[in-house]
């Protein structure tokens, strides 16, 4: 049907032989899927598929016009038409909190309690002590409230709204005072300037992009500062000539001027990771110890769970931020709360590696090492393809530990006959997608990433590659 078109057979013979939608949609095969999708879906990728084939005549590739791959074609723009566009893929990039592929993959616990909360009624906002209406608060605070030390603690949809909506709360119509260095901006242009001039305050820079010193805070309070704002650099590291007061020096400073000092933490880091070579992540355990009033993070970068913005911190702070308006429009619904709500749970428990992000951060190169010498046999085992391993490094990413890396065995893979730019392309255009990461032209897979049960699935992927039986769809 693809081949070039001959000189016999002229582009307007081809035309008039292309059949009707009905024509099609009368086959045996289309008839069962017509039912399935509907007839108005039906008709729209039959109409699609026929002027693609229009297309490829008057560009003079085509030599026959065959019903029965029409029939095929069809059937499978239908899987595409009908499918959802959000579909899980396999993360073989070794990037753990991957922007991109949805940050943190959620715990299992905490799907089935989301898919218990979401299947049914539930007392989002009902006291079932007292019979009669409550807040949705009260679900998760608690249990920030006993991992962190908090005394209150909300959720809203995001760290960015989380940060917005405090500085509105705390300090509309006043000023913030915050260091150059810390003026950040991270994925998706969010920038600390501008949500600081959406909230209504007015923003005081202080020190130099490398320097900030204690004084140069308390230099620039007056009679309209309220807040003084830290923030975690998150997606880069200023190096050499760096100076930044120490937490409890802005602590001190904050009570002796009778001001609120708020940490923006930026990625949601709970534990210590520093047996695991990740060094300036502080768990925000620690802010709050330490006396900061409020701090913000996210859901889903460190934390592990669901995209959600986290205050928490001192009552009176948290109950004027939970009074304002915006909170009710920045609030999150009964899912994230059950993923939250159970993924906090697993902290309170201690069952790290429960959590997913945590479990890919905390294993060893030579656990990964390990498995990556056996699925590198079986991929040898393909037919055309070698593979190899190779020392590498994986990346936590999601705008954390910048500069950081964890040791890994990356496996390098390559075929006889094809570059390694066309393995990414055909693995990417499988089912599942399987994302590996392409480096000097050679095609890595780092297991980091990788759930042991879906090994099989990409080793599947890699024996009907480039095979004249395949287009690279695999089954899961």
């Amino acid at each position: 049907m693809d081949s070039p078109a001959t000189s016999s057979q002229s582009a307007a013979t081809l035309l008039r032989r292309i059949p009707a939608v009905d024509e099609l949609l009368n086959r045996p095969a289309l008839r069962e899927l017509e039912e399935r999708i509907g007839h108005r879906l039906a008709v729209e990728v039959t109409r699609k598929v026929l002027q693609s084939l229009r297309d490829r005549i008057s560009q003079g590739s085509v030599a026959e016009i065959s019903p029965e791959e029409l029939e095929q074609e069809i059937l499978k723009e239908a899987r595409t038409a009908a499918g959802f566009s959000l579909q899980p893929v396999i993360n073989a990039t070794g990037v753990i909190l991957h922007t991109n592929l949805g940050r943190a993959p959620i715990a299992r616990e905490a799907l089935e309690h989301l898919v218990e909360a979401a299947a049914g009624y539930s007392n989002l906002e009902y006291d079932l002590e007292h019979g009669e209406r409550g807040k949705r608060d009260v679900h998760t605070e608690r249990l920030v409230g006993r991992l962190l030390g908090a005394e209150r603690a909300l959720v809203v949809n995001n760290n960015a709204a989380a940060v917005l909506l405090a500085l509105n709360s705390l300090a509309e119509g006043a000023e913030v005072v915050v260091s150059r260095g810390e003026l950040i901006e991270i994925g998706g242009s969010f920038r600390i300037p501008d949500v600081c001039a959406k909230s209504g305050a007015v923003l005081r820079e202080v020190g130099t992009t490398n320097r900030t010193r204690v004084g140069d805070y308390a230099a620039a309070i007056n009679e309209r500062t309220r807040v003084l704002l830290r923030v975690h650099p998150s997606n880069f590291r200023v190096v050499g000539f760096t100076e930044r007061p120490a937490l409890d020096e802005l602590v001190e400073l904050a009570r002796r001027q009778n001001l609120l000092l708020m940490e923006d933490l930026g990625s949601g880091c709970l534990i210590d990771l520093r047996q695991q070579g990740i060094q300036d992540e502080s768990p925000a355990g620690l802010s709050l110890q330490a006396g900061a009033d409020v701090v913000t993070f996210s859901g889903d970068k460190l934390l592990g769970g669901p995209q959600a913005g986290i205050l928490a911190g001192k009552r009176e702070p948290l109950e004027r931020i939970r009074k304002n308006p915006m909170f009710r429009a920045l609030r999150v619904d009964k899912l994230t709360i059950a993923a939250l709500e159970a993924t906090i749970s697993i902290y309170l428990q201690g069952r790290l590696d429960s959590i997913p992000a945590l479990r890919m951060i905390r294993i060893s190169k030579d656990q990964i090492a390990v498995r990556a010498g056996r699925f590198a046999a079986r991929v040898s085992a393909c037919p055309g393809f070698t593979a190899a391993l190779r020392d590498g490094e994986s990346v936590i990413g999601g705008g954390s530990t910048p500069g950081q890396a964890l040791e890994t065995s990356l496996v390098v893979v390559s075929h006889r006959q094809h570059s390694a730019a066309k393995l990414e392309e055909a693995l990417r255009h499988g089912n599942p997608p399987i994302l590996g990461r392409v480096e000097h032209d050679e095609f890595l897979i780092d297991l980091r990433t990788v759930n042991e049960s879906e090994e099989e699935i990409i080793v599947q992927a890699f024996e009907k590659a480039f095979s004249h039986q395949s287009s690279f769809i695999s089954s899961r």
